[in-house]
Protein backbone atom coordinates (compact mmCIF):
# COMPACT_ATOMS: atom_id res chain seq x y z
CA UNK A 1 0.00 0.00 0.00
CA UNK A 2 1.20 3.66 -1.25
CA UNK A 3 2.84 5.32 1.90
CA UNK A 4 0.96 8.94 2.91
CA UNK A 5 3.43 11.42 3.00
CA UNK A 6 2.32 14.18 5.93
CA UNK A 7 4.36 17.02 6.62
CA UNK A 8 4.39 18.02 10.18
CA UNK A 9 5.45 21.30 9.87
CA UNK A 10 1.65 21.95 8.22
CA UNK A 11 -0.75 24.43 10.24
CA UNK A 12 -0.16 24.21 13.78
CA UNK A 13 3.07 22.51 13.27
CA UNK A 14 2.80 20.63 16.30
CA UNK A 15 2.36 16.98 17.86
CA UNK A 16 -1.16 16.92 16.98
CA UNK A 17 -0.36 16.64 13.75
CA UNK A 18 1.79 13.46 14.71
CA UNK A 19 -1.01 12.23 16.76
CA UNK A 20 -3.47 12.36 15.01
CA UNK A 21 -1.63 11.02 11.98
CA UNK A 22 -1.15 7.57 13.77
CA UNK A 23 -4.48 7.29 14.94
CA UNK A 24 -6.19 7.58 11.19
CA UNK A 25 -3.49 5.74 9.99
CA UNK A 26 -4.27 2.65 12.70
CA UNK A 27 -8.07 3.09 12.15
CA UNK A 28 -7.47 3.03 7.98
CA UNK A 29 -4.03 0.55 8.15
CA UNK A 30 -2.73 3.25 5.66
CA UNK A 31 0.68 3.28 5.96
CA UNK A 32 2.47 7.11 6.92
CA UNK A 33 5.40 9.08 7.06
CA UNK A 34 5.09 12.35 9.37
CA UNK A 35 8.45 14.58 8.57
CA UNK A 36 9.44 18.12 10.01
CA UNK A 37 7.64 16.64 13.12
CA UNK A 38 7.06 19.64 15.60
CA UNK A 39 8.82 21.97 13.00
CA UNK A 40 7.04 25.06 14.54
CA UNK A 41 8.22 24.28 18.55
CA UNK A 42 10.53 25.29 20.41
CA UNK A 43 12.40 21.84 20.71
CA UNK A 44 11.06 20.43 17.58
CA UNK A 45 10.85 16.41 17.06
CA UNK A 46 9.55 13.61 19.38
CA UNK A 47 8.45 14.38 23.22
CA UNK A 48 8.22 11.43 25.67
CA UNK A 49 4.36 11.86 25.60
CA UNK A 50 3.95 12.04 21.89
CA UNK A 51 6.43 8.38 21.50
CA UNK A 52 4.06 7.32 24.62
CA UNK A 53 1.11 7.38 22.19
CA UNK A 54 2.84 5.95 18.95
CA UNK A 55 4.14 3.10 21.16
CA UNK A 56 0.55 2.09 22.49
CA UNK A 57 -0.74 2.37 19.08
CA UNK A 58 1.86 0.64 17.32
CA UNK A 59 1.04 -2.58 20.33
CA UNK A 60 -2.42 -1.79 19.25
CA UNK A 61 -1.73 -2.17 15.40
CA UNK A 62 0.94 -4.58 15.47
CA UNK A 63 2.82 -1.87 13.44
CA UNK A 64 6.30 -1.37 11.91
CA UNK A 65 7.88 1.50 12.50
CA UNK A 66 11.14 3.54 11.84
CA UNK A 67 12.10 6.86 14.03
CA UNK A 68 10.14 6.44 17.40
CA UNK A 69 12.16 7.81 19.69
CA UNK A 70 12.67 11.14 21.87
CA UNK A 71 14.03 14.19 19.31
CA UNK A 72 13.26 11.96 15.98
CA UNK A 73 11.66 14.73 13.43
CA UNK A 74 10.61 11.40 11.04
CA UNK A 75 9.03 8.62 11.76
CA UNK A 76 7.62 5.95 9.34
CA UNK A 77 4.08 3.85 10.95
CA UNK A 78 2.68 0.92 8.95
CA UNK A 79 0.29 -0.80 10.84
CA UNK A 80 -0.80 -4.24 10.43
CA UNK A 81 -3.78 -4.83 11.80
CA UNK A 82 -6.21 -3.58 14.91
CA UNK A 83 -7.06 -5.12 17.90
CA UNK A 84 -8.24 -4.27 21.60
CA UNK A 85 -6.54 -5.07 24.44
CA UNK A 86 -5.07 -4.16 28.08
CA UNK A 87 -1.99 -2.29 28.07
CA UNK A 88 0.02 0.20 30.83
CA UNK A 89 2.67 2.80 29.50
CA UNK A 90 4.68 5.62 31.58
CA UNK A 91 5.35 8.74 29.85
CA UNK A 92 7.79 8.90 32.28
CA UNK A 93 7.16 12.85 32.86
CA UNK A 94 4.56 15.55 33.39
CA UNK A 95 3.61 14.83 29.50
CA UNK A 96 0.21 15.55 29.01
CA UNK A 97 -1.87 12.26 29.31
CA UNK A 98 -5.13 14.10 28.00
CA UNK A 99 -2.90 14.19 24.78
CA UNK A 100 -2.57 10.55 24.61
CA UNK A 101 -6.01 9.89 25.13
CA UNK A 102 -7.10 12.37 22.23
CA UNK A 103 -4.90 9.91 20.36
CA UNK A 104 -6.12 6.70 21.59
CA UNK A 105 -9.80 6.98 21.52
CA UNK A 106 -10.94 7.03 18.15
CA UNK A 107 -8.72 3.87 17.25
CA UNK A 108 -10.01 2.15 20.43
CA UNK A 109 -13.65 2.85 19.31
CA UNK A 110 -13.23 0.78 15.90
CA UNK A 111 -10.93 -1.93 17.60
CA UNK A 112 -12.25 -5.28 17.90
CA UNK A 113 -13.35 -5.78 20.90
CA UNK A 114 -12.78 -3.82 24.25
CA UNK A 115 -9.78 -1.92 25.71
CA UNK A 116 -8.33 -1.25 28.76
CA UNK A 117 -5.32 1.34 28.63
CA UNK A 118 -3.35 2.84 31.92
CA UNK A 119 -1.52 5.91 31.52
CA UNK A 120 1.19 7.53 33.72
CA UNK A 121 2.03 11.12 33.27
CA UNK A 122 0.68 14.48 33.65
CA UNK A 123 -2.91 14.62 34.16
CA UNK A 124 -2.57 18.68 34.72
CA UNK A 125 -0.44 20.19 32.26
CA UNK A 126 0.24 23.73 30.03
CA UNK A 127 -0.50 23.72 26.68
CA UNK A 128 -3.02 20.61 26.82
CA UNK A 129 -6.81 19.66 28.34
CA UNK A 130 -7.01 18.37 31.90
CA UNK A 131 -7.80 15.77 32.70
CA UNK A 132 -11.23 16.94 34.00
CA UNK A 133 -11.99 19.24 30.91
CA UNK A 134 -11.69 15.32 29.38
CA UNK A 135 -14.05 13.81 31.04
CA UNK A 136 -16.54 16.72 31.90
CA UNK A 137 -16.63 18.22 28.33
CA UNK A 138 -15.09 16.21 25.21
CA UNK A 139 -16.69 12.94 26.17
CA UNK A 140 -20.09 14.20 27.10
CA UNK A 141 -19.94 16.39 23.84
CA UNK A 142 -18.93 13.06 21.71
CA UNK A 143 -22.02 11.59 22.99
CA UNK A 144 -24.04 13.98 21.15
CA UNK A 145 -22.77 11.66 18.10
CA UNK A 146 -23.62 8.65 19.75
CA UNK A 147 -20.48 7.47 20.90
CA UNK A 148 -20.61 6.12 24.48
CA UNK A 149 -19.19 3.20 26.39
CA UNK A 150 -15.99 5.05 27.32
CA UNK A 151 -15.06 6.01 30.75
CA UNK A 152 -12.21 7.80 32.36
CA UNK A 153 -10.76 7.56 35.69
CA UNK A 154 -8.81 9.82 37.18
CA UNK A 155 -6.56 7.48 39.84
CA UNK A 156 -4.30 10.33 40.81
CA UNK A 157 -3.48 13.80 39.67
CA UNK A 158 -0.10 14.94 38.51
CA UNK A 159 1.74 17.94 37.63
CA UNK A 160 4.61 19.67 35.74
CA UNK A 161 7.42 18.89 36.77
CA UNK A 162 7.14 15.72 38.23
CA UNK A 163 4.27 14.35 36.69
CA UNK A 164 2.91 11.02 38.49
CA UNK A 165 -0.21 11.43 37.64
CA UNK A 166 -2.50 7.95 36.93
CA UNK A 167 -5.26 8.38 34.39
CA UNK A 168 -7.27 4.96 33.32
CA UNK A 169 -9.29 4.69 30.00
CA UNK A 170 -12.00 1.70 29.41
CA UNK A 171 -13.39 1.96 25.78
CA UNK A 172 -16.16 -0.37 24.34
CA UNK A 173 -16.21 -0.31 20.70
CA UNK A 174 -18.61 1.78 18.68
CA UNK A 175 -22.09 0.59 17.94
CA UNK A 176 -22.17 3.86 15.35
CA UNK A 177 -20.79 7.47 15.12
CA UNK A 178 -23.73 10.11 13.59
CA UNK A 179 -23.31 13.19 11.75
CA UNK A 180 -24.49 15.96 13.72
CA UNK A 181 -25.50 19.66 12.87
CA UNK A 182 -25.08 22.38 16.19
CA UNK A 183 -23.71 25.76 15.00
CA UNK A 184 -25.40 27.05 18.14
CA UNK A 185 -25.62 26.61 22.22
CA UNK A 186 -28.55 26.55 24.38
CA UNK A 187 -29.62 28.25 27.36
CA UNK A 188 -27.26 27.93 29.95
CA UNK A 189 -28.93 25.77 32.44
CA UNK A 190 -26.14 25.45 34.91
CA UNK A 191 -22.23 26.05 35.40
CA UNK A 192 -20.22 23.39 37.06
CA UNK A 193 -16.24 23.16 38.12
CA UNK A 194 -13.80 21.77 40.16
CA UNK A 195 -10.51 23.19 41.50
CA UNK A 196 -7.98 21.15 42.65
CA UNK A 197 -5.04 21.59 44.99
CA UNK A 198 -2.21 18.30 45.87
CA UNK A 199 0.04 19.10 48.08
CA UNK A 200 -0.90 22.49 49.31
CA UNK A 201 -3.12 24.11 52.01
CA UNK A 202 -6.51 23.38 51.51
CA UNK A 203 -7.61 27.29 51.50
CA UNK A 204 -5.64 26.95 47.58
CA UNK A 205 -8.31 25.01 46.64
CA UNK A 206 -10.83 26.82 48.46
CA UNK A 207 -10.01 30.48 47.39
CA UNK A 208 -9.92 28.76 43.63
CA UNK A 209 -13.49 27.92 43.77
CA UNK A 210 -14.53 30.93 45.73
CA UNK A 211 -13.04 33.23 43.09
CA UNK A 212 -14.34 31.23 40.35
CA UNK A 213 -17.51 31.41 41.72
CA UNK A 214 -17.93 35.02 42.65
CA UNK A 215 -16.72 36.07 38.58
CA UNK A 216 -19.15 34.30 37.42
CA UNK A 217 -21.75 35.46 39.64
CA UNK A 218 -21.23 38.95 38.74
CA UNK A 219 -21.18 38.09 35.16
CA UNK A 220 -25.16 36.64 35.81
CA UNK A 221 -24.50 33.09 36.36
CA UNK A 222 -25.98 32.81 39.71
CA UNK A 223 -26.08 28.70 39.11
CA UNK A 224 -22.47 28.40 39.13
CA UNK A 225 -20.96 25.66 41.74
CA UNK A 226 -17.44 24.50 42.02
CA UNK A 227 -16.53 21.59 43.80
CA UNK A 228 -13.30 21.02 45.40
CA UNK A 229 -10.66 18.55 45.17
CA UNK A 230 -7.56 18.66 48.04
CA UNK A 231 -5.50 15.72 48.71
CA UNK A 232 -1.90 15.87 50.79
CA UNK A 233 -1.40 11.74 50.24
CA UNK A 234 0.17 9.92 47.09
CA UNK A 235 0.94 12.07 45.09
CA UNK A 236 3.89 13.77 43.46
CA UNK A 237 2.87 17.71 43.60
CA UNK A 238 2.65 20.40 44.25
CA UNK A 239 0.10 21.72 41.67
CA UNK A 240 -3.41 22.93 41.70
CA UNK A 241 -5.97 24.43 38.47
CA UNK A 242 -9.77 24.52 37.80
CA UNK A 243 -12.04 23.25 35.10
CA UNK A 244 -15.40 24.69 34.57
CA UNK A 245 -17.98 23.79 31.98
CA UNK A 246 -21.46 24.80 31.01
CA UNK A 247 -24.45 23.09 30.43
CA UNK A 248 -26.18 24.19 27.18
CA UNK A 249 -27.04 21.37 25.30
CA UNK A 250 -23.12 20.87 24.13
CA UNK A 251 -20.73 21.52 26.96
CA UNK A 252 -18.43 24.49 26.81
CA UNK A 253 -15.55 24.28 28.89
CA UNK A 254 -12.74 26.51 30.19
CA UNK A 255 -9.92 25.98 32.84
CA UNK A 256 -6.86 27.85 33.93
CA UNK A 257 -3.64 26.08 35.81
CA UNK A 258 -1.88 27.23 39.11
CA UNK A 259 1.85 28.27 39.04
CA UNK A 260 4.72 29.44 41.73
CA UNK A 261 3.71 32.91 42.45
CA UNK A 262 0.20 33.18 40.96
CA UNK A 263 -2.66 34.17 43.18
CA UNK A 264 -5.34 31.44 43.68
CA UNK A 265 -7.96 34.42 42.65
CA UNK A 266 -6.11 34.90 40.07
CA UNK A 267 -6.67 31.44 38.64
CA UNK A 268 -10.45 30.78 39.71
CA UNK A 269 -11.44 34.36 38.07
CA UNK A 270 -9.20 33.53 34.67
CA UNK A 271 -10.98 30.09 34.21
CA UNK A 272 -13.93 32.29 34.69
CA UNK A 273 -13.52 34.42 32.56
CA UNK A 274 -12.66 32.02 29.82
CA UNK A 275 -14.97 31.01 29.75
CA UNK A 276 -17.50 33.82 29.58
CA UNK A 277 -15.79 34.88 26.55
CA UNK A 278 -16.53 31.46 25.05
CA UNK A 279 -20.82 31.94 26.28
CA UNK A 280 -20.68 35.16 24.72
CA UNK A 281 -19.98 33.83 21.46
CA UNK A 282 -22.99 31.13 21.87
CA UNK A 283 -21.18 29.18 19.34
CA UNK A 284 -21.58 25.21 20.27
CA UNK A 285 -18.18 24.25 20.73
CA UNK A 286 -15.36 25.86 22.57
CA UNK A 287 -12.02 26.14 21.11
CA UNK A 288 -10.76 23.45 22.31
CA UNK A 289 -13.78 20.85 21.35
CA UNK A 290 -13.36 22.80 18.15
CA UNK A 291 -10.49 21.33 17.14
CA UNK A 292 -10.72 17.55 18.77
CA UNK A 293 -13.91 16.66 17.45
CA UNK A 294 -13.04 17.05 13.89
CA UNK A 295 -11.54 13.25 13.65
CA UNK A 296 -15.10 12.07 14.54
CA UNK A 297 -16.66 14.08 12.11
CA UNK A 298 -14.54 13.14 9.90
CA UNK A 299 -15.31 9.19 10.71
CA UNK A 300 -18.83 9.11 10.01
CA UNK A 301 -20.73 8.71 7.43
CA UNK A 302 -22.73 12.23 6.51
CA UNK A 303 -22.43 15.93 6.36
CA UNK A 304 -21.42 17.42 9.80
CA UNK A 305 -21.73 21.35 10.33
CA UNK A 306 -20.59 22.87 13.77
CA UNK A 307 -20.26 26.33 15.06
CA UNK A 308 -16.77 26.76 16.87
CA UNK A 309 -16.05 30.18 19.01
CA UNK A 310 -12.52 30.30 17.05
CA UNK A 311 -11.23 28.71 13.84
CA UNK A 312 -7.92 27.96 15.45
CA UNK A 313 -4.46 26.35 13.51
CA UNK A 314 -5.44 23.51 14.90
CA UNK A 315 -8.67 22.90 13.47
CA UNK A 316 -6.96 23.69 10.57
CA UNK A 317 -4.51 21.13 10.78
CA UNK A 318 -7.17 18.90 11.85
CA UNK A 319 -9.21 19.15 8.66
CA UNK A 320 -6.55 19.22 6.34
CA UNK A 321 -4.93 16.13 7.83
CA UNK A 322 -8.55 13.73 7.50
CA UNK A 323 -9.03 15.48 4.06
CA UNK A 324 -5.30 13.77 3.07
CA UNK A 325 -5.72 10.70 4.95
CA UNK A 326 -9.37 9.37 4.99
CA UNK A 327 -10.28 11.45 2.07
CA UNK A 328 -12.79 13.85 3.96
CA UNK A 329 -14.36 16.88 2.75
CA UNK A 330 -14.55 20.25 4.57
CA UNK A 331 -15.65 23.75 4.35
CA UNK A 332 -14.73 26.91 6.22
CA UNK A 333 -16.93 29.88 6.77
CA UNK A 334 -15.71 32.57 9.14
CA UNK A 335 -18.53 34.56 11.50
CA UNK A 336 -17.90 37.33 13.62
CA UNK A 337 -18.02 35.32 17.01
CA UNK A 338 -15.87 32.44 15.35
CA UNK A 339 -16.89 29.86 12.21
CA UNK A 340 -19.14 27.75 10.57
CA UNK A 341 -17.20 24.33 10.08
CA UNK A 342 -18.67 21.50 7.65
CA UNK A 343 -17.32 18.23 7.14
CA UNK A 344 -18.43 15.65 4.91
CA UNK A 345 -16.99 12.43 6.31
CA UNK A 346 -15.37 9.13 4.75
CA UNK A 347 -17.99 6.87 6.42
CA UNK A 348 -15.65 4.35 8.27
Amino acid sequence: MQVIAIDGSYGEGGGSIFRYSLALSAITLKPVEIFNIRAKRSKPGLRPQHLTAAKILAKMTDARFDGLRVGSKRVLFEPRGLRAGSYSFDVGTAGSTSLIVQALLPVTLLADGRSKIEIRGGTDAKFAPPVDYMKEVFLPNLKLMGVGGVGLELVRRGHYPRGGGVVRLSVEPLGSMNPIELKKRGKVERIGGRAHAVKLPRHVAERIARSAEEELVAAGFENASVNMDWSQDDHLGPGAGITLWADSGPKIGADSLGERGKPSETVGKEASRRLIRELNTEMAFDEHMGDMIIPYLALTKGISTIGVSVYTKHILSNLWLAKEVLGAGYDVRKVDNGAIVQVKGAGL
